[in-house]
């Protein structure tokens, strides 16, 4: 099942295999297809949401913005009817500096591993967004206060402390590559690769297991939950597709990354969208990108509806 991993030896096997390496995504697809003006769409979350709203895509409800430090005292206010929430920064990427708060009182604010902070901590984290410490460019920024997810029993035995999100590569409007994110003890709960998740490659057609790595290296069992990666299969995968494929129209990117999570109560919801997707996803699906790009340019129709290019893709 993972052999491929270990004759990925040389630059050469690499081409071959047509794996997109950072230049060629950056100067031969980013560039090309992603405008610089519509970044903003995606770097700031408070926007992306705006849109999502705007075209009908499902996306965890927001509970308002800190915008200026004066206002970080007034959190707890702020999140008063909501007994656990998520707050993260409006210009982050890569999962730095977001903070699932599972329970609290007053002083006291639980994280799904179950360790605890105080409000001077929190107070603190909140300041270090404001200030630019995780966002893009180091650029002062806000604080975004959105409701916690509530996965899926579905996965229960393959996240550790954390929500697992689905991230899909999407390319003119056609979703092409794709993999599951699962949070470890490693992690700290969190469903990103280079904190020690486990990447999990799925088949763009059915959501099944193709692949699962971590830390590049091939693994078939979740290494603190001991379930089968293996047997996964996204439930709901159409619908996954379908919110990737929106995002199209919605941002006028031609590629980007779209995270998408499922709640037990309302179904697969977009977490945020990724302008500058990285390229561990070959890795977990043991395939390029570049035959994916190609497959498009040279076989996709063009002009289709969302709900369109995803029966194209499942046809």
């Amino acid at each position: 099942m993972f052999g491929w991993f270990k004759k990925f030896t040389s630059p050469t096997l690499l081409r071959a295999k047509g794996v997109l390496g950072m230049n060629a995504r950056n100067f031969h697809v980013i560039s090309k297809y992603n405008a610089r003006r519509l970044y903003p769409l995606v770097d700031d979350k408070v926007q992306t949401k705006a849109l999502a709203l705007q075209y009908g895509v499902n996306t965890p409800n927001m509970i308002g913005v800190i915008e200026h430090q004066y206002q970080v005292k007034d959190i707890l206010k702020m999140v008063q009817d909501h007994h656990e929430f998520v707050v993260k920064p409006a210009h982050g990427s890569g999962g730095k500096g977001v903070l699932v708060i599972k329970d609290y009182t007053d002083d006291c604010f639980t994280l799904p591993s179950g360790k605890t902070m105080s409000y001077k901590e929190l107070y603190q984290h909140i300041s270090n967004i404001l200030s630019g410490l995780y966002s893009l460019g180091g650029r002062y920024d806000e604080a975004l206060v959105e409701e916690v997810v509530h996965f899926s029993d579905v996965f229960k035995d393959y996240s550790y402390h954390g929500v697992p999100d689905v991230r899909i590569i999407v390319y003119k409007g056609y979703p092409i590559m794709a993999m599951t994110r699962l949070s470890t003890a490693e992690s700290g709960g969190r469903a990103n690769l280079h904190q020690g998740a486990v990447g999990v490659g799925l088949d763009i057609k059915t959501g099944k297991t193709k692949k699962a790595v971590q830390h590049n290296l091939p693994l078939t069992i979740h290494p603190d939950t001991h379930a089968d990666l293996r047997k996964i299969q996204v439930p709901l995968w159409r619908e996954h597709l379908l919110i990737a494929a929106k995002a199209y129209e919605m941002t006028g990117l031609g590629y980007f990354g779209a995270d998408i999570v499922l709640d037990a109560q309302k179904g697969p919801m977009m977490l945020e969208l990724n302008a500058r997707p990285g390229l561990a996803i070959q890795i977990a699906n043991g395939l390029g990108l570049k035959k994916a790009i190609k497959r498009v340019d040279k076989r996709y129709p063009s002009g289709l509806t969302p709900e369109q290019r995803i029966d194209f893709i499942l046809g």
